[in-house]
C-alpha cells in the first residue's frame, strides 16, 4: 500500500498540475493579463522595461518570446522576464510605464502565442 502512495505522490510531483501546463508551439492559447508598473530589476537580471512580462515560469519559462493578442494597445511582442508571487498558470503581468494606465488596463482575457521557448 505504501508502495501505491509513493508512486501516485510521485507521479503527481513530476507531473505537476494541469494549469501549469506549457502552450504547444505556434497555438494561440488563453491566459489573463493584467499589468505593473513596478521599476527595479526583473527575475532575468534585466531592468523591468516596455517589452517584458511576468509568468508563471512553469508554464512560460524566463527568455520566451511571446506574441500577445487581444490586449488593445498592448498586444504585441514581448519577452518573459519576470516572475510574480501572484502569477500562477496561464497568468502574464505586462509591464506598463505609468501605473495609472496599468490600473486602467486592469484584467484582460488575451490570446498568447509562443514564438520562441527560453530556457530558464
Amino acid at each position: 500500500m505504501k508502495g501505491i502512495l509513493y508512486i501516485f505522490c510521485m507521479t503527481i510531483l513530476l507531473c505537476g498540475s494541469v494549469e501549469a501546463r506549457a502552450p504547444r508551439p505556434e497555438s494561440e492559447v488563453t491566459f489573463l493579463a493584467t499589468a505593473y508598473a513596478q521599476r527595479g530589476i526583473t527575475k532575468s537580471g534585466a531592468p523591468a522595461q516596455r517589452g517584458v512580462v511576468a509568468a508563471d515560469t512553469r508554464v512560460l519559462p524566463l527568455g520566451t518570446e511571446i506574441q500577445v493578442i487581444n490586449a488593445g494597445e498592448y498586444s504585441g511582442t514581448y519577452t518573459v522576464a519576470d516572475t510574480g508571487s501572484k502569477v500562477r498558470g496561464h497568468h502574464i503581468d505586462i509591464f506598463i510605464t505609468n501605473w495609472q494606465r496599468a490600473r486602467i488596463f486592469g484584467r484582460k482575457i488575451v490570446q498568447v502565442k509562443v514564438l520562441r521557448w527560453g530556457e530558464g
